[in-house]
């Protein structure tokens, strides 16, 4: 039993729960909209996070959100959609949006829960942890196409570099 009462090993009803569970622990403000949403406000090394989690019970999913405020403009969206392709190239789980109507970017990932499955609090950190180290290795990326005026390929280049020994 934890200090804040509740058991992590009893599966809850509602995948949801054990969401909120997480942002307990963590000190994370969080808004349950609904029965079937709840969002979460992280922070990361470069931005906040707001990350949705959604129960859709309809195709037993787990379904989550991971948006960084960043605001595509039209003139940009060609080579952010470059990007977001080039970095989904990368991914194995999960993967980069750009909902063209708001103009903004978004990692999406669900968890299947069929036939009345229970999710873990383990299952939903790493849904989560994978959410933000993908945001967290992309954000820059972004920025240099947004802010700097840098091609796909040259953020995706300057940002995935790997550094050899020690400074």
């Amino acid at each position: 039993m934890s200090l804040i009462g509740f058991d992590e090993t009893a599966p809850a009803a509602n995948p949801l729960d054990v969401v909120e569970r997480i942002a307990l622990q963590h000190g994370w403000s969080f808004e349950r909209t609904s029965p079937e949403e709840i969002t979460l406000l992280v922070s990361g090394q470069w931005t906040e996070y707001q990350v949705s989690f959604t129960w859709m019970d309809n195709i037993e999913a787990l379904h989550m959100a991971c948006a960084f405020e960043l605001k595509v403009p039209e003139r940009r969206r060609t080579e952010v959609n470059e990007l977001v392709a080039r970095a989904n190239e990368q991914l194995w789980v999960g993967h980069f949006d750009l909902w063209v109507n708001d103009g903004l970017v978004m990692y999406r990932n669900a968890h299947m829960l069929p036939g009345g499955s229970s999710v873990t609090s383990a299952q939903c950190d790493v849904l989560l942890a994978t959410a933000l180290e993908s945001c967290e290795r992309y954000y820059q990326a972004f920025q240099f196409v947004l802010w700097a005026g840098k091609s796909a390929r040259e953020a995706i280049d300057a940002t995935l570099f790997e550094t050899a020994g020690q400074a």
